[in-house]
């Protein structure tokens, strides 16, 4: 009776790898986490608040979560090659940012800051980190920008299987949110 109940066991155990390996080798390769809102602030105005690394932390949902986490930056005082490094708690781990790619607000154009990020824990990572600020006119008038951050990488079976139980867009996608509103807020003054 119990060599039925260990091998009724095991076969469940196994059925239950089997069905977890085959759902998550159907997710995709890469993730996309994505989050939007308008602000009413041309480009000009919000783009060196994420060009500049130094002004992150008037908005950055992360430093809000670990006000004593390690932060150095160093590189270029803003654009491409400014470096972003920070260890903290569990909250927001380590890791690395670099802008990699800027297109500069001009007239009536987007602007766009494209960022390699690396994460180091709790979770290794290396990501593309891209904000797009579109100028609009709006509701009441007043000049304003639809501002995009959105991230996007490799989906390696490993997170695949843990994207199984935990929603990564909806995790990464709250502090991308937060992070938008605080822009807002900001840029808005």
């Amino acid at each position: 009776m119990l060599l039925k109940t260990i091998a009724i066991i095991g076969a469940l155990l196994l059925t239950a790898i089997v069905v977890i390996v085959i759902l998550a080798s159907r997710k995709p390769d890469e993730f996309r986490v994505s989050r939007a809102l308008p602000i009413q602030a041309p480009p000009d105005k919000i783009y060196p608040l994420i060009a500049d690394l130094h002004a992150w932390a008037k908005w950055s949902p992360y430093d809000k979560k670990d006000p004593n986490m390690a932060r150095r930056i160093s590189g270029a005082p803003s654009g491409p090659g400014a470096i972003y490094e920070w260890d903290g708690d569990k909250n927001v781990g380590s890791g690395r940012m670099e802008i990699l790619d800027v297109v500069e607000p001009s007239e009536g154009g987007p602007a766009k800051i494209a960022i390699k990020l690396d994460m180091f824990t709790p979770f290794e990572g290396h990501n593309l980190v891209e904000f797009i600020m579109v100028p609009v006119r709006m509701a009441n008038g007043a000049e304003g920008s639809n501002v995009t951050w959105a991230m996007r990488g490799p989906y390696a079976f490993p997170a695949k299987v843990v994207g199984l139980f935990m929603d990564m867009d909806k995790m990464i996608g709250a502090d991308f949110a937060a992070g938008l509103a605080n822009l807002k807020s900001v840029a808005e003054q």
